[in-house]
């Protein structure tokens, strides 16, 4: 999929090609997935894991731009299936997933204990949500590459992270 997404969009990979590609019978993929939407629905739960793993150090990073960084470098990576994962294939389950792992994360997290902050649940889920409408926006640019990593993970910092942390 990863392959035949750097080459076409989504609506017009087939099942067949998506055989051919990982070489295995056109039967055998639906040993596995009902269709190819499932198989994008797969890939959007080991993204969403593996953007969670670089994205959870931000919170308890000393230098949250650092992480930013990090987090921004890795969807950079991976442009096209992001794109495709936020435009359209798997862009509900995508959003769901991620407030899902925020609720998770928060409950790690346990209570507020200042009566002014917001919930930890508010704040986790809101930090995840504006992360992911951040990237969609950089990567509905006619030319994300224009933006720079740098000042897009800068951006992430200053509107997201930094006023998320100061809330606790």
């Amino acid at each position: 999929m990863l392959t035949l997404l750097e080459a076409q969009p989504f609506e017009g990979i087939t099942v067949r090609a998506l055989a051919r590609e990982a070489g295995i019978g056109y039967a055998t993929f639906f040993r596995h997935y009902a269709d190819k939407r499932a198989l994008l629905d797969d890939l959007a739960v080991n993204e969403i894991t593996a953007l969670l793993a670089k994205a959870m150090p931000v919170f308890a990073a000393d230098d949250t731009r650092v992480a930013c960084v990090a987090l921004i470098e890795y969807v950079a990576q991976r442009k096209t299936l992001w794109r495709t994962l936020l435009a359209g294939g798997a862009a509900a389950l995508l959003r769901e997933r991620f407030v899902e792992q925020a609720r998770r994360i928060a409950a790690e997290f346990g209570t507020v204990a200042s009566a002014d902050a917001s919930p930890i649940d508010l704040r986790v889920t809101h930090a995840t949500a504006a992360t992911l409408e951040l990237i969609a926006w950089w990567l509905r640019q006619e030319e994300p590459e224009q933006l720079p990593v740098e000042q897009i993970a800068g951006a992430l910092d200053r509107l997201v992270i930094r006023p998320t942390l100061a809330e606790a």
